[in-house]
């Protein structure tokens, strides 16, 4: 495998767009790699997006972005209240919503969840994402459940050790709301970066793995 850096081909900070249906997806989807890019780049920019909350959840996710964010040159979160699960049902709104989104952010970088997840959540997230920055870098991250769903991702990066295990503190001393679940659990987000780790050969054994949409080599 060949490494690519990410470089930013306008002036200005480097602009990256947060996707999350949830309030939690943003964080296990790619929480290491975005503590690696604030660490390593200069002046990143960070839009923070979460389409379903309830009020005890909006004060648990705005925490979380801000530990996640602390580096960030300049940041914003949002967080909507669309109903949790009932995503396709909702797709006018929603769609309104990423549209009103497109108008204010132009970014360089967008996560959001994959395509093919099987909560309907999302993958109408993922769909819309597609849909509303047809001309931008994507990458879908992965979200580990009882579903089942992992895939092959074609995007790996490499993280430390010490960023796996603040990824996986930040989660769990976060999200108090969601310790009841069988899986919410540091060995669970964990595994799938010694996983992902393993299958990109990653020096220090960890990584975090995505689904490239579209990507430019020049």
């Amino acid at each position: 495998m060949i490494p690519v850096k990410l470089t930013r081909p306008r002036s200005g900070p480097f602009q990256i767009l947060c996707l999350g249906a949830h309030c939690d997806d943003i964080e296990i989807g790619c929480g290491a790699t975005l503590l690696k890019l604030l660490r390593e780049m200069p002046e990143v920019s960070v839009e923070w997006v979460v389409f379903s909350s309830t009020p005890l959840r909006t004060a648990e996710a705005r925490a979380s972005a801000a530990k996640f964010l602390r580096r960030a040159a300049a940041k914003t979160v949002r967080i909507h209240g669309f109903r949790d699960g009932f995503f396709p049902y909702d797709g006018g709104q929603l769609k309104e919503a990423f549209e009103d989104l497109k108008a204010d952010v132009n970014p360089d970088l967008i996560f959001c969840s994959h395509r093919y997840d099987l909560h309907q959540d999302h993958a109408l997230v993922a769909e819309l994402a597609r849909n509303t920055w047809r001309n931008h870098l994507i990458l879908e991250y992965e979200i580990p459940k009882y579903d089942g769903d992992l895939g092959q991702p074609n995007c790996f990066v490499p993280v430390g050790r010490d960023l796996a295990r603040r990824k996986a503190r930040h989660i769990l001393e976060s999200f108090a709301s969601q310790r009841d679940r069988h899986w919410f659990d540091e060995e669970t987000f964990m595994a799938i970066l010694r996983l992902r780790g393993l299958e990109c050969r990653s020096p220090s054994g960890y990584a975090e793995a995505f689904y490239a949409h579209k990507m430019i080599l020049g």
